[in-house]
């Protein structure tokens, strides 16, 4: 049995792939907002995951005015046909319901807006398998380290048995932040160089490897 008993998991890149729908949506949002070297399909994969209030201001110098419209309009296509163009990592589901048997206490920490990861945990039927659904607010809670404290706060986890489970930079940085270990997985959005030089705990390559680690 390992020592965490709190599991928070990100969801974008950690859960379910949802590259198809969130790219579109970035693209929707550049046309929208007259930006033209935003760079082919691929490259937007690097915007899945952080915040995107903080990582469109720094790439493409929008003031906090403009970011705020150009998340506005990719919302203007996400919310209506990006967020259901996801698909579920192949070995979550198992890895869930082994943690589940195991008594883990299992919570969402994401960046995405709170309702919208709701929608989609509730889509794929994952539900049953958290104890708290935490997302980001634009009003009280932008970067992961928010997120994952006002999660942490919400089921009274013990920092010291708690873990962060995530793809990006962004997720160790967080998880640090709170004084929380963290798991860094390979098959998200992360290069290998990503996860590599971040400050992750541990790294696992498989959802089965995962489940092996936590239980």
């Amino acid at each position: 049995m390992s020592k965490y008993d709190f599991i928070a998991f990100d969801l974008d890149g950690t859960l379910t792939d949802p590259e198809s729908g969130l790219v579109e949506g970035f693209i929707y949002a550049f046309k929208k907002m007259g930006v033209k070297n935003y760079g082919d399909r691929a490259s937007l994969r690097r915007f899945i995951g952080p915040s995107l209030y903080e990582v469109w201001q720094d790439e493409f110098g929008f003031t906090k005015e403009t970011v705020v419209d150009a998340i506005e309009k990719f919302r203007e296509y996400y919310n209506i046909y990006g967020w259901w163009d996801n698909v579920v990592y192949d070995g979550i589901v198992e890895m869930l319901e082994g943690l589940k048997k195991a008594g883990k206490k299992i919570f969402l920490a994401t960046s995405k807006p709170e309702n919208t990861a709701k929608k989609i945990i509730s889509l794929f039927e994952l539900d049953k398998y958290f104890d708290f659904l935490g997302g980001a607010s634009a009003d009280t809670r932008d970067h992961k380290w928010q997120v994952l404290e006002y999660a942490m706060a919400e089921v009274g986890a013990d920092p010291k048995r708690t873990v962060l489970v995530g793809d990006r930079v962004y997720d160790a940085e967080g998880a640090k932040r709170c004084g929380i270990d963290s798991v860094g997985v390979r098959w998200g959005h992360g290069t290998m160089e990503e996860i590599d030089s971040s400050e992750f705990t541990y790294t696992v390559s498989t959802p089965e490897e995962l489940l092996e680690l936590l239980k």
